[in-house]
């Protein structure tokens, strides 16, 4: 006759034994790991739990890290603040005193002058529309060459996602001469692009990392959804446009984010398509108006031009700082 699998435990006489099943004792065994755990959780960091007990670990510890924060906040949003003093001070206490908080009070025709006189409005329309239409195109292809290679996964998607991460070892300078001849005489077009913003936002969708970002999002999103729909007769854009969109946005806040910012920094290819000053974006002109612009003033333009990207930051910067959008878009 096979005994069950316990284990008996001593009692007082008289008493009778406690029996402890396989279970009972294993859940005892794993509270007693966790205690011996806690116990030295606090002294993997260089600064153990028992000396942050120490009155003056604690206080040398609690000092380094405001300093550290101080630097931080310096670093980071100093030039920013120092930017937007400058944008509302007179040239020459720029010049004399640059450190000094308006020792000769605020300036503020700095900025009308910047946007009116100088034309800022203007420039910061154009780098607007440059930013939108880029943002559009990069959007369009990332989110259709992702849906193609991650969700349809045709016979020749492994083939082309290849040579579309190989792309990405290719520098941009190399590309340079190729893409200002194609949009010089474009193909099936018949005329130049030469000065037109199609010049800036066509080969801007020809963006590799967006497209490679978009397709591993896209592989991390359950396919039973997508066989769901398919089984209840969606048809291609269907599937696209009602379920696989839906569920990607926080991948679509990041490449929206990047599309737009890359965007608005962008120097070398406006400047050589866009021969036209009245075309072009802030990051061409004002290069070439500071020589022969007051200091307060193509400063305050300065601190124009950077209103976007402060904007965009604060919008998203919760998929800056916790990664949404390169996880997955459901749990459970």
């Amino acid at each position: 006759m096979t005994l069950p699998s316990t284990s008996v435990a001593a009692g007082a006489p008289g008493r009778a034994p406690d029996v402890v099943t396989p279970v009972a004792a294993a859940k005892a065994a794993g509270g007693v790991r966790k205690r011996r755990a806690s116990q030295f959780d606090g002294g993997r960091g260089y600064v153990s739990s028992q000396d942050w007990r120490n009155p003056r670990v604690n206080a040398t510890m609690k000092t380094l890290q405001v300093i550290l924060l101080v630097l931080l906040l310096v670093a980071g949003i100093g030039p920013m603040l120092l930017l937007a003093k400058y944008a509302i001070t007179p040239t020459q206490d720029i010049i004399r005193t640059p450190l000094a908080i308006f020792p000769h009070g605020v300036r503020w025709q700095n900025i009308s002058e910047a946007w009116n006189d100088v034309q800022i409005s203007r420039y910061f329309l154009n780098t607007i529309w440059l930013a939108a239409g880029s943002w559009f195109v990069q959007l369009l292809v990332a989110t259709t060459g992702g849906y193609v290679l991650s969700v349809l996964r045709p016979a020749w998607a492994k083939i082309v996602n290849g040579l579309v991460i190989a792309t990405l070892f290719v520098p941009s300078v190399v590309l340079l001469v190729p893409l200002y001849l194609t949009i010089l005489n474009p193909p099936l077009v018949g005329t130049s692009l030469i000065n037109s913003f199609f010049a800036v936002w066509l080969p801007s969708g020809a963006s590799a990392f967006n497209v490679v970002l978009v397709t591993r999002f896209f592989d991390s999103l359950p396919r039973e959804v997508f066989e769901a729909a398919k089984v209840d007769g969606a048809s291609s854009f269907r599937l696209f446009w009602s379920v696989v969109l839906p569920m990607s946005r926080p991948i679509l806040g990041v490449v929206s984010v990047f599309a737009a910012i890359a965007s608005w920094k962008d120097f070398l290819w406006p400047m050589l398509v866009l021969k036209d000053q009245t075309k072009q974006p802030l990051s061409v002109r004002l290069p070439a108006i500071a020589s022969q612009t007051d200091l307060g003033v193509f400063l305050a333009s300065l601190a124009i031009s950077t209103l976007i990207p402060v904007v965009f930051f604060l919008v998203f910067q919760r998929l800056f700082l916790s990664s949404a959008g390169l996880g997955g878009a459901v749990k459970g």
